[in-house]
């Protein structure tokens, strides 16, 4: 599952490629703000990615990298 990330005062989005459902992101995510915390993501290649509830401007919660053109790494 592809999650794009809008951060306050950053000129660029996160995107991550997660291998949670939607449903579990929505649940992090609601889990962060709600105890203004920090939202706590893995990526497909094992890493975490940490961002301060307070700072994040938007969260998109798309479908992934399906018909992606050129070379992953």
């Amino acid at each position: 599952m592809e999650v794009k990330i809008g951060v306050q005062h950053a000129p660029r989005e996160l995107v991550v490629e997660s291998a949670d459902s939607a449903e579990e992101i929505q649940a992090a995510l609601d889990k962060a703000l709600a105890g203004d915390g920090t939202l706590a993501l893995s990526d497909s290649r094992g890493r975490q990615i940490l961002v301060p509830a307070r700072n994040i401007a938007y969260v998109e919660i798309g479908g992934g990298v399906s018909g992606q053109v050129g070379f992953r790494g």
